[in-house]
């Protein structure tokens, strides 16, 4: 298939996107959940991850049905969605004291908006990996920061 109707989805492969991109978003906030214990979690990657999607697959039927008809740049979409969801994730930042918390937690939002767009345009095995590959730096980097902080930090810090 070429042009425009490699963009045209059936019903049913625009709800099977829908969903592996809720359900990708939905692993990344379970961690988030979890391990992390952080208030933005399972419902909120997931519907980040959904929405993003959404979006995308709106803007691929939108520009395939009415190829000619309008001017329109389904990639605009995508920058859309990264501008907001640069709202959120200042929305999550916040300073306590010296300290500064949930940037961690607003890159993830960011990873999952990527996510939703990827599963959006198609690109399910790239999402996928790019899930395994977030939750090894989620829950894996975690393990060797503990360790580099007990390697190298100074002892009343340990």
């Amino acid at each position: 298939m070429h042009g425009p109707e490699l963009f045209i989805d059936t019903q049913i492969i625009m709800f099977a996107k829908l969903l592996l991109a809720t359900f990708l978003g939905g692993i990344i906030g379970t961690e988030r959940a979890l391990l992390a214990r952080q208030a933005a979690g399972t419902r909120t990657f997931a519907l980040v991850a959904l929405g993003a999607c959404l979006f995308i697959i709106s803007g691929n039927y939108i520009d395939a049905a009415y190829l000619g008809v309008v001017n329109f740049n389904p990639t605009q979409i995508a920058a859309g969605i990264v501008t907001g969801i640069g709202f959120l994730g200042a929305g999550l930042i916040i300073f306590r004291g010296d300290t500064l918390h949930g940037v961690t937690t607003a890159a993830g939002l960011w990873i999952v908006a990527a996510l939703g767009i990827a599963v959006g345009i198609g690109l399910y095995y790239v999402a996928l990996f790019t899930t395994l590959l977030t939750l090894v730096v989620f829950t894996g980097m975690w393990y060797v920061e503990m360790r580099f902080k007990h390697w190298f930090a100074p002892p009343d810090i340990q």
